[in-house]
């Protein structure tokens, strides 16, 4: 039993939490002969009627205590206030010659895909995946349209789950068309002559579909008109089952392209010519570089890689040539390039430079000719094609919700094709500053610090840090309305920046990978303590967030520095380092983490972090933790949490509140319905800010 204390507006109030009992038994593992307990172990059960009883207890406890928040309603009243607003999507050129786009009028659950023959001109619905079930669970996760524009092949989602299904309707009438996949996974539809190819599992057993480790990732080509059972095997490797398999054709439909990842921290890369029906000829033989191309012109792929240049190049290969050979096009720049892609006969490069964004035209043999002119700092997202003249590019950052604009390759003229309207809000209140911090090392950090002019450094404001640093990820700003919520409050939203992740390039990333992993807790322990003796906040009134490999930043950071902060909120987070590689795609991750099967060396590290297996347990003061998950994430399955909440609520960490949200009918975050997000955000700020005893209805 725990002792909960919340002081709010000056007064305190108690009440009791009775945790439920765990399911638990006796399990030991045993790693280069350490013995490691695992007693929550039946958790990994998540399909067991015990687990299912906790599930529902710890829901209810948790439910008492958020409804025991007098502000939690009014909060989500103004977070849906906040999000109704008109959010329409970059638009793009489809090959049946219309332009499509997604909007969403304000609170539909799922953004609607329209079409319309001109921009600004009068939208036709296309696709609505509000209507695909009865409480917006299903997200429309991708479109591919077939080259003569006759099939639109969509993909959708449901219940969050990573696992995708494939339908086809005529681009025309809008007819849904018989073919359907299932068990396909990581894949969109590449259109060649009258069908399609596409990556899959074979079918997981049943009550293990979002639990058990996904092997033998296969392409297949589906032929219109035919029943999934006849899709043609395209390509395999049982020598090594735990790779992923990804198919790409480029307009020419002249070559399949088959990326291979999972193994290293990049894809591996083969081709075959389709039209001589020759065999694969491999252009990149090892997983350890990014390839992403940019299309295929005269029998010549371009792509942006990593090899040889650890911010990236851009190089093209001749797919003709007996051995061919990367030839550089574009050299590696002191920023890093974030993409590549053809407009017309030149190039568009987004660069990220300090973790924001800047977009230079290039001609095709490598020569910059301008930079597109963007508002301020933060990240801009670009759509163009060689088929098209068409260019768009959307601009958002903190306080700076996504406007559209469409450029003119010729004159280099940005016009606005429109921006959102969020009533009630002034952006001009607020001020976003980058600032350069030191890590425990000496390494310089940036992080962005998001604030309402006026501010006080008084070390009294309710500060949210929230960070990522993994996979080569980079946190750019971008603008969130339920942040807005925070912000208006008085609150302070710090994103750092962290080694682990893509913002300075691969050393940066590797420089916090595998045995180099305290690199992104040592930058993150530094950037609160930055925030505290810069007078923006005090541990009081310190929180921190973060998801999937953000949660597991949040549950080793509070281990490591308990003192730091007030509240924290691991987000579907990889908790036990033990045995992630044993679920799902969970053995993807090794190139970032190593394994516990690796080495002793490697064992000991990651036993040395763990979250699940570091909690203190002296009667160490830990900061109030709203753990959260949903029951149908099977990238990071929710056994990471379920273990690692009834180990904290068990263990002797204060007073402070050890709670558990478990969501239903939601994943890892991808496709969550709007009405979702609201709840969830509603529930995380009033945590937040009831446990630094705020009340900001009492300004």
């Amino acid at each position: 039993m725990a002792t909960v204390t919340a002081c709010m507006a000056g007064s305190c109030t108690k009440s009791q939490i009775n945790y439920p009992t765990a399911p638990a038994d006796n399990t030991v593992d045993e790693y280069f002969g350490m013995k490691v307990d695992d007693r929550y172990r039946p958790l990994e059960n998540d399909t067991a009627d015990a687990t299912l009883k906790w599930v529902d207890e710890e829901n209810k406890i948790t439910q008492e205590y958020l409804n025991r928040i007098p502000f939690r309603d009014k909060l989500r009243n103004r977070l849906t206030e906040l999000n109704n607003y008109k959010k329409t999507g970059l638009p793009w050129k489809e090959s049946d010659g219309k332009y499509y786009f997604y909007e969403n009028d304000g609170l539909q659950n799922q953004s609607v895909l329209y079409r319309t023959d001109s921009i600004g001109g009068k939208a036709e619905l296309f696709l609505d995946p509000n209507k695909l079930s009865d409480d917006g669970t299903v997200a429309l996760t991708g479109v591919s349209q077939s080259n003569d524009g006759r099939y639109t092949a969509y993909t959708i989602s449901r219940n969050g789950s990573d696992w995708t299904e494939i339908y086809v309707i005529d681009t025309k009438t809008g007819e849904l068309l018989p073919d359907h996949i299932e068990w396909a996974k990581f894949t969109s539809a590449q259109w060649k002559g009258d069908g399609f190819y596409y990556s899959a599992y074979p079918r997981p057993e049943a009550g293990k579909e979002f639990s058990n480790a996904n092997e033998n990732h296969q392409i297949y080509y589906h032929k219109m008109g035919t029943p999934q059972s006849q899709d043609i095997l395209a390509y395999e490797d049982k020598a090594n089952p735990l790779h992923f398999h990804t198919a790409w054709v480029p307009e020419s439909e002249d070559y399949l392209f088959a990326f291979a990842g999972g193994q290293g921290f990049g894809e591996s890369l083969m081709y075959k010519n389709l039209k001589t029906n020759s065999g694969w000829t491999i252009l990149e033989p090892s997983q350890n570089y990014e390839i992403s191309p940019l299309g295929v012109i005269d029998d010549k792929l371009y792509a942006k890689t990593s090899k040889g240049a650890e911010r990236y190049r851009v190089v093209m290969a001749d797919l003709n040539a007996s051995t061919p050979q990367w030839q550089e096009i574009v050299p590696e720049q002191d920023a890093v390039l974030a993409s590549a892609q053809f407009a017309g006969d030149k190039m568009l490069l987004t660069y990220e430079k300090d973790a924001a964004s800047h977009v230079y035209t290039y001609t095709m043999d490598g020569k910059k000719l301008s930079e597109i002119e963007l508002p301020t700092f933060g990240t801009a997202s670009v759509w163009s094609s060689r088929k098209y003249p068409d260019v768009f590019y959307a601009f958002t950052s903190f306080t700076y919700p996504a406007a559209r604009y469409s450029y003119d390759m010729a004159s280099g003229k940005s016009t606005l094709i429109g921006e959102p309207e969020i009533k009630d809000v002034n952006f001009e209140d607020y001020i976003t500053e980058q600032v350069f911090y030191t890590s425990e090392d000496g390494t310089k950090v940036p992080m962005f610090i998001t604030y309402k002019k006026g501010l006080d450094r008084n070390g009294k404001n309710p500060t949210l840090l929230y960070g990522y640093g993994g996979f080569n990820i980079s946190l750019t700003p971008g603008f969130s309305a339920n942040r807005l919520a925070w912000l208006e409050n008085g609150g302070i939203y710090a994103q750092a920046n962290l080694r682990g992740g893509g913002e300075y390039g691969e050393s940066w990333h590797k420089a916090g990978t595998k045995m180099d992993k305290l690199n992104v807790f040592n930058d993150f322990i530094a950037a609160a303590e930055y925030l505290i003796d810069q007078k923006w906040t005090s541990p009081n009134y310190l929180a921190i967030q973060g998801g999937s490999n953000g949660g597991l930043l949040v549950g080793a950071t509070v281990n490591l520095r308990p003192d730091l902060f007030k509240v924290a909120i691991p987000q579907v987070g990889v908790m036990d380092m033990m045995r992630y590689h044993l679920f799902t795609i969970g053995w993807n991750w090794a190139s970032d983490y190593g394994t516990s099967a690796d080495s002793k060396e490697m064992a000991e590290y990651l036993l040395g972090y763990s979250p699940l297996h570091t909690i203190k347990n002296d009667g160490t003061p830990y900061p109030a933790i709203l753990v959260t998950t949903a029951d149908h994430d099977d990238r990071v399955v929710p056994a990471h949490s379920f273990k690692y909440a009834a180990a904290l609520q068990a263990a002797n960490t204060g007073d402070a509140p050890k709670l558990i949200r478990i969501d239903s009918k939601a994943g890892h975050g991808g496709g969550k319905p709007m009405s979702k997000v609201i709840d969830e955000y509603a529930d995380i700020y009033s945590f937040i800010l009831y446990n630094m005893g705020i009340d900001p209805t009492k300004k």
